[in-house]
């Protein structure tokens, strides 16, 4: 059995900036009542009208930056790993579109479906394709495009103010030392929570030329929802839950975490898991305030920019753990 480890990051998120601010153009908000409510200051928002990205492309850039920084060429890839809940084609997923874009070997490609936990469990895949042998490095990639898909009017305030767009990779490569890279990954579902946090339509039941014969202004299906209340509360428990049992798998404790990097949902859930572990300000990483939460992205891009920073240091416990739509959860517990 080999170990796996990160040996390279990087990131990507459209130049324009949406302020709080600039959202009360579309609808009835203000600063305070989004801050208040989820820590967010800002997100990026794809403007179609001066720039070409989109889910595949951002993904593409910053996989660009993480093979760079790993020393290697994109013709070292093995395999790709491609996490998003906004793929540029209902099908085929985002995975394909990588290999095309960045011109690389006909290697496997394979998308994850999991939302906001969706960087987690695309790790804990590529960790295993490596641990059995079967690939050496692996391109993981969580990339989203929120922007394109909200209700801007005051009607979904309650989601369009959260989301934004990004994306974010990691360069998953083959270790032989035991103590470090991957230690281990934990997931989970609950489904019978799914259409607390969903989208409804398009779908193989609703398609999307049915939603405009019935021409009805009213049909928010093709929203996301969500249950923000029930969501919050779920939250909470799952991050901790899913937090302990990576520390108790391997036999740690709350205070040999260096570093958490909590999914990007909401300031105030990660507040919350942080008081519970009373764990001090430099042993969490939050970037909400200036991207939204980036679901499937959101963790790649905080691991990177908290290592860009230097936050994050060699032989450091970095755990991350998510929860999302699904409901879904999960932790990973990294030696750096």
């Amino acid at each position: 059995m080999y170990n796996s480890k990160i040996i390279g990051l990087g990131y990507y998120v459209p130049e324009n900036i949406v302020t709080n601010n600039d959202l009360k153009q579309w609808m009835d908000t203000s600063d305070e009542w989004i801050q208040e409510r989820t820590g967010i200051k800002e997100r990026r928002w794809i403007d179609t009208e001066t720039s070409n990205d989109t889910t595949s492309l951002m993904g593409a850039k910053a996989a660009k930056i993480a093979i760079e920084r790993a020393g290697l060429t994109k013709d070292d890839i093995d395999f790709i790993v491609f996490a998003t809940l906004s793929p540029d084609l209902y099908f085929p997923g985002g995975g394909v579109e990588i290999q095309e874009l960045l011109d690389m070997p006909t290697i496997g490609a394979l998308d994850v479906r999991n939302q906001c936990s969706g960087f987690v469990y695309a790790l804990s895949v590529a960790d295993q394709f490596i641990k059995t042998g079967m690939y050496k490095n692996i391109l993981v990639i969580g990339s989203e495009n929120h922007s394109g898909g909200l209700d801007r009017s005051t009607r979904g305030r309650n989601v369009s103010v959260i989301f934004g767009d990004g994306a974010g990779a990691a360069i998953l490569s083959r270790t032989e030392e035991k103590n470090k890279g991957i230690l281990s990954s934990h997931l989970h579902s609950e489904g019978k929570y799914a259409k607390e946090l969903a989208l409804i339509s398009p779908s193989t039941q609703k398609w999307v030329n049915t939603i405009i014969q019935e021409n009805n202004p009213d049909d928010t299906s093709y929203y996301p929802y969500m249950n923000g209340q029930f969501v919050f509360k779920h939250a909470v428990a799952r991050f901790s839950e899913a937090i302990i049992e990576g520390l108790q798998a391997n036999q740690l404790k709350k205070e040999d975490i260096d570093m958490l990097i909590p999914h990007q949902a909401n300031l105030r859930i990660a507040q919350f898991i942080q008081k519970k572990f009373q764990l001090p300000d430099n042993k969490v990483f939050n970037n909400i305030e200036k991207y939204g939460n980036t679901t499937a992205a959101s963790i790649i891009i905080a691991l990177t920019e908290a290592w860009e920073k230097g936050k994050i240091k060699d032989n450091d416990l970095v755990i991350l753990a998510a929860f999302g739509s699904g409901f879904t959860w999960g932790s990973v517990v990294i030696r750096w």
